[in-house]
């Protein structure tokens, strides 16, 4: 059990904000009156209170909201917390969407001290209940449901789409599919065919948002800009080679052209990141391969399986 310390709001994005005495929290939509508020996933930001007197500590003056944080709660290390965890404050209930973000211009306290604590330390949530919560108020900590769907997020590699000259048939696909077999697709991305944003995306959805099974699409073959096995190669700490050779083999019965696919599939953290081909035919075909096979797999890397050895 924890204690919110402090609410904060602001009317603008990247800058600080402002303590309240309460504040009214928005199903699916976050705090009423505050600029992150909206249908993303990002709706609420959270930091513990030890965070920010142990940045004080360093001669560091900072105000309740100078880290652009909208709760600051006593007794919590939300980091080492998994994404999923549900925060019970009074009426409201928010659950962990995110560990951590990107810093791409840096705040107002940055600018200041050189220095700002929300990217390595801070949480983000969505509101599952809303409720009006103060100052106070006790902060109960509740684990990700055994029973939760396993989460996934879809990513297309295309230079041309991400240019938008170019319509993602593959990536609606892949979300329409999986949703169907009962995941929960929590993102779908278009990105180019580059290297360094390719790790950059892979390394944030696998270790910021912990998603269970990445996917995705293009990228694969000769071209040199197909670098997508590389740049999975790069962000996985254990391949998984079974499961490429796997579609590379059925994909062998559906034309020859499969021996020249790279597709490479391994395992950052507990998120299993797989390669499928780039076209919507192969998707589909390569895709309902494996998804028979798929969950038991998640169940195993996310710890959740049982008596495995029997089946």
């Amino acid at each position: 059990m924890g204690k919110l310390m402090a609410v904060c709001v602001s009317e603008n994005r990247g800058t600080q904000k402002t303590p309240v005495e309460s504040a009214v929290l928005r199903e699916d939509h976050g705090i009423e009156g505050d600029a992150h508020a909206g249908n993303w996933h990002r709706q609420v930001s959270l930091l513990g209170l030890e965070k920010i007197e142990a940045f004080r500590a360093r001669g560091a003056e900072v105000d309740f909201g100078a880290f652009g944080e909208n709760l600051i709660v006593e007794g919590f290390d939300f980091r080492n917390l998994p994404v999923g965890t549900r925060f019970r404050i009074g009426d409201a209930l928010l659950e962990m969407t995110r560990i951590g973000k990107e810093c791409h211009t840096h705040c107002a306290i940055y600018h200041l001290v050189g220095d700002c604590i929300m990217p390595r330390e801070g949480v983000f949530a969505r509101v599952l209940e809303g409720g009006r919560i103060c100052p106070g108020d006790e902060v109960e900590e509740i684990p990700p449901a055994a029973d939760r769907p396993f989460t996934c997020a879809c990513v297309t590699l295309s230079d041309k789409g991400a240019r938008g000259e170019r319509k993602d048939e593959s990536g609606p696909l892949m979300a329409e599919m999986m949703s169907e077999d009962g995941y929960d697709v929590v993102e779908s991305v278009m990105i180019p065919d580059d290297y360094e944003t390719i790790v950059k995306e892979l390394k944030r959805l696998a270790d910021q948002r912990q998603i269970n099974v990445i996917l995705t699409t293009g990228g694969t073959g000769f071209s040199t800009r197909d670098v997508t096995p590389e740049a999975t190669a790069e962000v996985c700490e254990r391949m998984a080679p079974g499961i490429a050779e796997a579609i590379r083999a059925f994909s062998m019965t559906k034309t020859p052209r499969a021996m020249l696919s790279r597709a490479a599939s391994g395992i950052r953290g507990q998120s299993l990141i797989i390669n499928l081909p780039g076209s919507p035919k192969a998707v589909g075909e390569s895709l309902g391969f494996i998804l028979p096979s798929l969950r038991h797999g998640l169940e195993i890397l996310t710890g959740r399986a049982s008596d495995c050895a029997r089946r």
